[in-house]
């Protein structure tokens, strides 16, 4: 089989590495790629919101399956692109991606179905938005950017001060572009997070193995979100009474939710979850694999990867056993000096081996590229170092080990990652 892998980050060489398991994936294209990338995969210079080219590619190369793994193209509808000129392909069509691309969609539809969340108003003017927080007067506050913000569209404000200059920067100073002409305006909710990939063919929803991510910057959940700078699975504070609760308040109402607003889900369908004193809430859906957390998943995945995606697109899932290993894996992530704010790029990297320092680590690159010969950093999160092991504490302390080893200039990762469960 000839795979195209849309995307150029960490989750995209986690899935590569994954789909390279089974020989019938012979020809593994990867559009844009990155340097590390390479090493595992054919990579085309083709942006991923470049609907046509990559289109164009793939019937021009006879590729038999396309996987969208970003959320720009599938909110852009490449999924929609792909099908209609015969291309298979893994991940939600456009209509159906609007669980991530529009907070409101998403929050509208967790109402109109009773799906459990938090309360929240939505805006389209930044005087309104305003008005309603002064006469709510309950903090901290939350204030979302309507449509897809690179990760970084949630603002927690801890004072009336703050939640102003989020709802003027996001909706007035356009911080955001577009993203921000509507806002969500929801409470704010306690208890630990949990994220749940799930695989899902628009009838059936599989879940994989629970994660927790880590959005701040610093050690101690300080400093503004990024993207993750790290992950471990599974989540302590996910219990199998836990998960048996999302899946029949959760999980198959959001699928049975999509289906009745005519736009089935099949991909990945990505569950953000906030375990509150009132039980599970979703704080969010993202419509694909998250980063970092398919950096910790999919090593846990025992049942072939290509076998699930070919499951979903001929809408068989139900049939598949999708089974994990009862390991745990840790994820850290090794950042640039300053992200997620300015940072600098085209340093050398030291310290690369095949596959990391320690035994069974294995480094993911997100943001980098190649240099006759030398790795360099080419991006805000630069690698992922993925360890597994019986234990959570021992894929952690292995991870970091691993982590150690690896050096450029302003270098920078949590060095408490799983503390608050898992060490």
């Amino acid at each position: 089989m000839k795979i195209l892998v849309v995307g150029g980050g960490g989750r995209e060489h986690a899935i590569i590495r994954k789909l390279r398991e089974n020989p019938e994936a012979e020809t593994i294209y990867c559009a844009p790629g990155n340097g590390g990338i390479a090493a595992d995969a054919e990579c085309v210079p083709i942006k991923a919101t470049d609907l046509d080219g990559m289109v164009a590619f793939a019937k021009e190369h006879a590729v038999d399956l396309a996987v969208v793994a970003p959320d720009d193209p599938l909110a852009l509808g490449m999924v929609d692109a792909m099908n209609a000129a015969g291309v298979r392909t893994f991940g939600p069509n456009k209509a159906a991606a609007r669980i991530e691309g529009s907070k409101v969609f998403a929050k509208n539809l967790m109402e109109k179905y009773g799906i459990p969340t938090a309360k929240y108003r939505t805006f389209d003017s930044a005087s309104e938005a305003v008005a309603y927080i002064e006469t709510q007067n309950a903090f901290p506050t939350v204030v979302k950017a309507d449509g897809l913000a690179l990760g970084k569209g949630v603002v927690i404000a801890r004072d009336l001060a703050e939640a102003k200059d989020a709802v003027r920067s996001i909706m007035e100073d356009k911080l955001f572009g577009a993203s921000g002409n509507r806002i969500v305006v929801e409470e704010f909710l306690t208890g630990p997070e949990v994220s749940v990939l799930s695989f899902c063919d628009g009838e059936t929803v599989a879940p994989m193995i629970s994660s927790m991510d880590h959005k701040r910057a610093f050690d101690g959940d300080e400093g503004p979100n990024t993207g993750g700078m790290g992950t471990v699975a599974p989540n302590a504070c996910y219990t199998p009474e836990i998960a048996a609760e999302c899946m029949e308040r959760i999980f198959k109402p959001t699928l049975a939710a999509m289906r009745a607003e005519g736009c089935p889900f099949s991909g990945c369908l990505y569950f953000g979850l906030m375990l509150t004193p009132d039980g599970p809430k979703v704080i969010e859906y993202n419509c694909r694999f998250g980063d970092p957390e398919t950096q910790v998943v999919l090593p846990l995945l025992k049942t072939d990867l290509l076998e699930i995606m070919l499951a979903i697109d001929e809408r068989r899932l139900g049939e598949l056993p999708v089974e994990f290993s009862d390991e745990s894996a840790a994820c850290v992530v090794l950042a640039s000096g300053g992200y997620p704010l300015k940072y600098q790029t085209g340093l050398p990297i030291e310290g690369l081996g095949a596959d990391g320092q320690v035994p069974g680590a294995t480094v993911y690159h997100a943001g980098t590229r190649l240099e006759d010969g030398v790795y360099k950093t080419a991006g805000g999160r630069v690698l992922g170092v993925t360890c597994t092991a019986p234990t959570a504490g021992e894929a952690l302390r292995n991870a970091y080990r691993a982590a150690e080893g690896i050096r450029f200039e302003g270098v920078h990762f949590r060095r408490d990652i799983g503390a608050r469960n898992h060490r």
